[in-house]
């Protein structure tokens, strides 16, 4: 759930040039902000409501209040627009490169992981009796295999690059006719 939040909050990017960066103000002293915090806030206290004090409902609604305070501090540091929302700049400016760079990062991670960990497995798939069958019919415990040691994928790929075999050679590669 955090990581989702944290998704939606990368995803809310907005390239603004610094003339108009000068409308987003810090979410602590925007007043649709807190609206929006309270109404989060009143909506977890009314379903509470109906609960007896102690009880599991009660204090599952107790824990979610909590996140909420604790998410809206957090956010509290960005800036936010006049819809309440934070938002993410880019605008070059170094104050705000934490905003942008550890999502970016993640993201890198995530999908070179997901590519890598493809082509090991269709790099296995090739030396086997039925490569076309062993795409369509995953062998499950072999791409587990492959999906636990593709988190160091950075480290592998550079491996390959160093040894030569990341890049096909030059004669491996088809060209077509002009």
């Amino acid at each position: 759930m955090k990581l989702s939040r944290l998704f939606i909050l990368a995803c809310m990017c907005v390239c603004v040039d610094g003339a108009t960066a000068d409308v987003l103000t810090t979410c602590q002293q925007n007043e649709a902000f807190h609206k929006r915090e309270a109404n989060e806030i009143r909506q977890l206290q009314n379903r509470q409501s109906k609960y007896d004090a102690n009880s599991g409902g009660y204090l599952a609604l107790q824990a979610q209040i909590d996140q909420v305070h604790k998410r809206f501090d957090k956010y509290g540091e960005l800036l936010c627009g006049q819809d309440g929302l934070p938002h993410l700049i880019t605008d070059g400016d170094w104050r705000h490169a934490r905003e942008f760079t550890i999502p970016a990062i993640l993201f890198l991670y995530i999908t070179g992981w997901i590519g890598w960990v493809g082509r090991s497995y269709l790099q296995y798939t090739k030396q086997t009796k039925n490569p076309t069958e062993q795409e369509i019919i995953l062998d499950l415990p072999m791409a587990f295999k492959y999906m636990l040691s593709g988190f160091l994928w950075p480290l592998s790929a550079w491996q390959e690059y160093r040894s030569g075999k990341l890049l096909a050679k030059e004669d491996e590669i088809s060209v077509s006719p002009r």
